[in-house]
């Protein structure tokens, strides 16, 4: 695995493995999960040690999901992540948030909570009253957000008594919103990791013409192509979901890629789409 560096000298992997869709969408769904337990299980042995999850994914469920297979690995060497709902952001509400989410994955703290969405109708100040509490009280370790633009980061930054981490925003070949309107150049330039989630755009990118065309160059797939393009740049990390072992391995051989700069040219230059994801 490779790694990106946070503030405190903390190695982070750039892949991690997403959990949105296991265990349920905004409500639970027990239909599947065994196949859940099974791909977070998978990613874990093949050397995911990053896993991101949310109190919104399956209603809490898709926590109770991750919680059934870490208890089976060492907890220091995971590096869990949840977010807060945008709709449960003041004081007291946060700070009873947390304690769901604890529970659910059945740790005592979390590596890194953000706020999944922004919500204009809770101050931001009361939301980092709570989390800047939890960093104190041992419950979080490192704090960011997660669909904020520039402007929403700048003021969370200014909130947070530590170095926020991470903001976590849709991401990928297609999908560029977060590098034109100034947040990538923002972390890199303050030490904070730009997280892509969808970063193969839901599958959409392994159609793409251009895409196809140098992952056959390089004998490479195209979720390989596209996750590389992302982690070759400074300060971003991905996190891609799957639920099959064969695909997770798959994702994991982006790190071995060397593309040359005619294909990093190509990539850098494919047709986008107009509309951020969220």
């Amino acid at each position: 695995m490779l790694y990106k560096t946070l503030y405190t000298g903390e190695k982070i992997p750039v892949i991690g493995q997403g959990t949105w869709g296991l265990g349920g969408g905004m409500s639970p769904d027990y239909s599947n999960d065994q196949l859940a337990i099974e791909a977070i299980r998978s990613a874990i042995e093949l050397g995911y040690t990053l896993i991101d999850t949310a109190e919104m994914y399956g209603g809490g469920h898709t926590e109770e999901l991750v919680g059934a297979v870490i208890r089976d690995f060492k907890r220091e060497d995971l590096i869990i992540t949840s977010k807060v709902w945008h709709i449960t952001m003041n004081y007291r509400d946060t700070l009873k948030a947390i304690e769901g989410s604890l529970k659910r994955l059945g740790t005592d703290y979390l590596d890194l909570y953000l706020i999944h969405r922004p919500n204009h109708d809770i101050p931001l100040e009361e939301t980092f009253r709570a989390l800047n509490e939890l960093v104190d009280q041992g419950k979080v370790r490192h704090l960011g957000v997660s669909n904020f633009d520039l402007k929403q980061m700048q003021r969370a930054q200014a909130l947070c008594n530590t170095p926020l981490v991470t903001n976590q925003v849709p991401y990928n070949l297609h999908q560029r919103v977060y590098a034109t309107n100034g947040v990538l150049e923002y972390c890199q330039a303050n030490q904070i990791l730009l997280t892509a989630y969808s970063p193969i755009e839901r599958g959409y990118l392994v159609k793409d013409a251009t895409v196809g065309r140098i992952a056959e160059k390089c004998g490479a797939t195209p979720a390989q192509i596209a996750l590389h393009w992302l982690i070759r740049q400074p300060n971003v990390i991905a996190l891609p979901m799957s639920t099959r072992a064969e695909h997770q391995r798959e994702n994991l051989g982006a790190l071995d890629l060397d593309l040359s700069d005619e294909d990093l040219e190509a990539l850098d230059h494919i047709e986008l789409s107009e509309e951020a994801l969220w």
